[in-house]
């Protein structure tokens, strides 16, 4: 079965490529338990932005999925005019432009540069999730790679103390947290959680962001994620309609 629900369409190779967007919607092309994915939704979601959403089955992807974006990636997006965008933060930053409300981005040229670069700084903590849970199906020793992202998110810690700010872009919610959350969200599914025991500020971000409507209604509980990821990488039959 490849999902579909309150704006879900079913996606695998061989299903017929679906209609034109509806009218006053754009399209999200997704992946349950991806969480590059999930940025773009949590946008949406933030947002109030209108939506329907494809989730495509990553290992047997349609056709016409690979005829709109050859890269065969998600998250992707596709307007009523049939515009196609993909890659994460750049489908969040054309939403974010394109729908003014509630804007996410600040408003300054430097304000936006800062916010790439805190991004451009958590892209190297995000490969440490999988490395870590390569090396354990391997049966390897993971204190190495787990002291590596401790000191990542000590450094993070620090930024917030320094800005003195409840989230990395001031006292609200912006693009950076939405950005950052989804790993975070995974962290007790990863058995990492006990890291944030000693980046206390970070901890508090944390339980700001569980808190958060967008975060509430794209999220999953940590048995299901640990479930996916184990026939994802335990298994290597990684199950995307795990749940339903």
């Amino acid at each position: 079965m490849c999902v579909v629900g309150g704006a879900f369409l079913p996606a695998c190779l061989g299903s017929a490529p679906p209609g034109p967007v509806p009218k006053g919607h754009i399209r999200l092309f997704s992946m349950r338990f991806c969480p590059f994915a999930q940025r773009t939704r949590l946008v949406l979601n933030a947002k109030g932005i209108k939506h329907e959403t494809i989730n495509i089955h990553l290992k047997e992807k349609p056709d016409w999925f690979l005829e709109k974006n050859p890269l065969g990636l998600v998250p992707t997006l596709e307007t009523e005019a049939g515009e196609v965008v993909s890659e994460s933060s750049i489908t969040c930053d054309y939403l974010d432009e394109v729908y003014p409300q509630k804007k996410l981005l600040p408003s300054t040229p430097f304000g936006k540069a800062q916010q790439k670069m805190m991004l451009e700084h958590f892209s190297k903590v995000t490969p440490y999730f999988y490395k870590i849970t390569l090396a354990k199906k391997d049966g390897e020793d993971i204190s190495g790679l787990v002291t590596e992202l401790k000191a990542k998110f000590v450094k993070l810690n620090e930024d917030l103390i320094k800005k003195k700010t409840k989230f990395f872009g001031g006292d609200s919610i912006t693009m950076i947290d939405y950005m950052m959350w989804p790993w975070f969200e995974r962290l007790e599914a990863y058995e990492l959680q006990h890291l944030l025991d000693s980046t206390p500020e970070l901890k508090k971000w944390y339980g700001l962001m569980q808190e958060d409507p967008a975060v509430k209604a794209s999220s999953y509980s940590t048995d299901t994620y640990k479930a996916f990821l184990k026939t994802a990488y335990f298994d290597g039959k990684p199950d995307y309609d795990y749940g339903l």
